[in-house]
């Protein structure tokens, strides 16, 4: 039975020691029984093998981002005097010198394949960097979320029409803010490569700060337009550029916990910013300045802040943490040969480029050109358009809906908490049942009912009848969360991941650009041609999702087809020649 991409994967999927032994068994049978095939460069076996690992690597943790809360498990009998170095390839010695370390790697004086430590060595070692680098990027993303988000919070101390604006104009600014946003995303990418994230996440920060704050002076509408697009082109690419930054310090199989992390302080600001806001609109009339004018003020400050705290904070790699103002650095001579060790043992490749080595467009042209991660492309750009105007949109209904100013800010708390735990329980529930797109028809069995009770509600129901509708429907179980890791794990390469998730990402804005623009001014308050909009696209992405689900499970049964004619020798000599990258090897299945 050929391996998958699902359960079965790991019964016939060896670990990366045994592939690689066996890819070098397969190149001999292979060269003994034909003369006709040239002796492959260093490269090229170096790279097959890179291929095997990260196929048995996405085997073994097919999990994803949130869903590593509840994967975690206590590793059975691991005793604190035990070895903790994992087998790799560097110790075969015939393996070893095609994955050496380039002359421009930054950690490689801290490299040694025969190094070994115990587990009371590594996990003390864990704890701290998670206290220097995952908590700081928590903090990071939160100051990222507030400021592109307090404009929600400003609605509701009557933002527009101090400004003379109307729904319109606020549709073409978040409109303005997430186009901006899509196309800084990849050039932000690029520049974070070139001169280190260490050096262009603070940058970003503490520009999009002085953006932020600089709205306490906005005058109309082309002052608001201008400071939207600079916002956006300066948060474009952040979060990458952390994921980039954080996979520095940690294993392929730690990384998804802190990355849950990351996205749960995302979800974390959208109940704190409320808070925030239902004390600085208190300010209005304070010293002749409306309230929302001190709330980009004082949190654009204290945004500024953290980004000039992330300068001295971040560090370029696990060996270069020795700065002026940390004269002793974070990591000891030792604490820095596990850390470089540990890494390199669980993924070769992190060491063929310098941290401030530029990465090519070649990469993204054969990202943008496989067509089997297109399916999950096309969910991105319209999965979550059915609560992104009632969303966008919360604290304004509420305003006419006759809540007051701070009434509002509180009222909006209760659904970002309700969709949180909705979000976690969904992403369980993909990785137990190993089902993706039936949890996308979940979502949208959710969302459907809600949408049309908005569009069927009488324009004189109650406050609170209207305030519950809104509330079930942004209580929603998100699935972007698991739909980041589905893309990850169909990308099935290293090289291909980062650039796959950005595309996935550049969906989603597009998503968001498209959505902004749906509750019309002429359409207001009830906005019932908004709304059958919305349940037109509803019902249209519970087909979208099963339509995935056969593409997948179609290609799967192709291969499936192919790899069953195919002899024992004919399976070994293809794993040990084929030129196939990633998702396009006949041995891996798509999740679906």
């Amino acid at each position: 039975m050929a391996p998958s991409g699902d359960s079965d994967t790991k019964d016939k999927i060896q670990s990366p020691t045994a592939v690689a032994s066996s890819i070098e068994t397969a190149s001999k049978s292979s060269s003994s029984s034909t003369n006709e095939k040239e002796k492959e460069s260093p490269e090229v076996i170096r790279q097959r093998i890179l291929d095997q690992e990260a196929e048995f690597r996405a085997s073994q943790k097919p999990t994803t981002n949130l869903a590593s809360f509840w994967s975690w498990k206590k590793s059975e009998s691991r005793r604190p005097e035990d070895i903790a170095t994992q087998p790799s390839v560097f110790d075969n010695p015939e393996l070893a010198p095609y994955f050496q370390p380039t002359e421009r790697y930054e950690n490689r004086h801290r490299f040694d394949p025969s190094f070994k430590w115990t587990w009371a060595e590594e996990t003390p070692l864990i704890k701290k960097i998670d206290w220097k680098v995952t908590a700081w990027s928590c903090i990071a993303f939160f100051a990222l979320d507030l400021d592109r988000s307090n404009i929600s919070q400003a609605n509701t101390d009557n933002f527009l029409d101090d400004l003379g604006l109307d729904t319109n104009d606020y549709n073409l600014g978040q409109t303005v803010f997430r186009i901006s946003f899509l196309l800084a995303e990849l050039p932000s990418q690029l520049i974070s490569k070139k001169i280190g994230p260490d050096r262009w996440i603070p940058a970003q920060m503490v520009l999009w700060s002085i953006v932020s704050a600089a709205q306490f002076w906005l005058k109309g509408r082309s002052s608001f337009l201008a400071t939207r697009a600079l916002i956006g082109l300066l948060q474009g690419g952040f979060i990458p550029d952390v994921i980039l930054y954080m996979s520095y310090f940690f294993k392929g199989t730690e990384l998804p916990f802190r990355l849950a992390l990351f996205w749960m302080a995302n979800r974390l600001t959208d109940v704190v910013s409320p808070l925030l806001a239902y004390g600085l609109l208190r300010l209005r009339g304070y010293h002749g300045y409306e309230g929302w004018r001190w709330l980009f003020l004082l949190e654009g400050i204290l945004t500024l802040v953290i980004g000039i705290w992330s300068y001295f904070q971040m560090v370029p790699s696990p060996t270069q943490t020795k700065a002026p103002w940390r004269k002793k650095g974070w990591f000891t001579e030792h604490e820095e040969k596990i850390m470089v060790n540990r890494i390199l043992r669980d993924d070769p490749s992190k060491s063929d480029m310098h941290n401030r080595q530029a990465i090519t467009f070649k990469l993204l042209w054969e990202s943008l050109c496989d067509f089997d991660l297109w399916p999950i492309y096309l969910i991105g750009l319209t999965f979550s358009m059915p609560v992104g105007p009632p969303d966008q949109y919360l604290t304004l209904t509420l305003r006419q809906l006759g809540f007051d100013t701070f009434d509002s800010n509180l009222l909006s708390i209760p659904c970002q908490i309700t969709c949180t735990i909705s979000m976690l329980l969904i992403t369980y529930l993909s990785e137990k049942l190993n089902q993706r797109a039936f949890m996308g028809v979940v979502m949208q069995a959710w969302l459907l009912p809600c949408v049309i009770a908005l569009y069927l509600l009488p324009a004189d129901a109650s406050r609170w009848a209207a305030y519950a509708v809104v509330t079930v429907l942004l209580s929603y179980p998100s699935t972007h969360a698991m739909q980041v890791g589905w893309c990850s794990r169909n990308s099935n390469t290293v090289r291909t991941r980062t650039v796959s998730a950005a595309l996935y990402n550049m969906a989603v804005q597009t998503n968001s650009i498209i959505s902004s623009n749906i509750y019309r001014r002429d359409d207001r308050p009830e906005y019932r041609r908004g709304n059958r909009a919305l349940i037109g696209i509803a019902s249209m992405n519970i087909v979208n999702y099963l339509l995935v689900k056969v593409y997948y499970v179609w290609r799967n049964k192709k291969r499936d087809e192919t790899w069953e004619k195919m002899s024992q020798e004919e399976r070994r000599n293809y794993l040990a020649t084929t030129t196939d990258k990633g998702s396009k090897r006949l041995d891996f299945r798509f999740a679906h």
